[in-house]
């Protein structure tokens, strides 16, 4: 294993920590450390044993004040962190982003999109639930969103609502759909305690290039659009 790889996860841990990453940034100290340590044991130089045993020495010390704050700021429920996701990023599916956070038996969730309208919309809040299916502890979600102007489309998003409502249903759990027309902001909190803003809501992947391209069932291989999401623990 190349000592290029070890720096270049570890470095990617340092800008992710200082972009508030924390949690991807500590996932980054942990995998770079033990590439650097792999490194270490097959070197023969002792100069350079001890240049690569400091420089490991200064990131644990770093990864270890970033696990006693994050722990800290949760004790506190003032955490706050950032995912800043990039244009045409893949590797954010709806479980990779939200599933960490359904720990603690979340038994709702509340889901505030206004853009909860068209086909492919839909079709994202529907794989949204199916991850919270998976985790076999959600009893209710609360969707509020708007309504779509046309008429013969509010009747298809009402008829697309219902089939989800019946389906969810089947897995003994309740979904409310709720509309606003004021409504703009966009947030998914859960009743663990976990908030998360997302600045285009569930809306986040681009179009597949076609049915039979890769990417199309697998959202975690589907391109993103840039977005920011902030997440927030609350307690009490």
């Amino acid at each position: 294993m190349s000592v290029e790889a070890a720096i270049s996860v570890l470095k990617r841990a340092v800008e992710l920590d200082h972009l508030q990453s924390y949690s991807e940034a500590l996932v980054c100290y942990q995998e770079g450390l033990a590439l650097l340590m792999n490194v270490l044991k097959n070197t023969k130089d002792d100069s350079t044993k001890t240049h690569y045993r400091d420089k490991m020495e200064s990131y644990i010390e770093r990864a270890e004040k970033l696990k006693k704050l994050v722990s800290e700021q949760k004790e506190q429920g003032t955490f706050h962190e950032k995912i800043h996701i990039k244009d045409a990023a893949i590797g954010y599916s709806y479980r990779r982003v939200f599933g960490k956070y359904l720990e603690g038996n979340v038994t709702e969730v509340v889901v505030e999109d206004p853009y909860i309208r068209n086909v492919h919309q839909i079709y994202n809040f529907l794989r949204f639930c199916e991850m919270l299916v998976s985790s076999k502890t959600v009893r209710e979600i609360r969707l509020l969103t708007t309504k779509d102007e046309d008429p013969e489309s509010q009747t298809n998003q009402a008829k697309r609502f219902q089939g989800l409502k019946n389906s969810l249903k089947k897995y003994n759990i309740t979904l409310i759909v709720e509309y606003s027309s004021t409504l703009h902001d966009r947030e998914i909190r859960f009743s663990n305690g976990w908030t998360i803003k997302i600045g285009r809501g569930l809306d986040y992947f681009k179009p597949p290039d076609g049915k039979f391209s890769i990417g199309y069932c697998d959202f975690n291989l589907r391109e993103c659009h840039e977005t920011v999401i902030d997440i927030y623990l609350k307690k009490g």
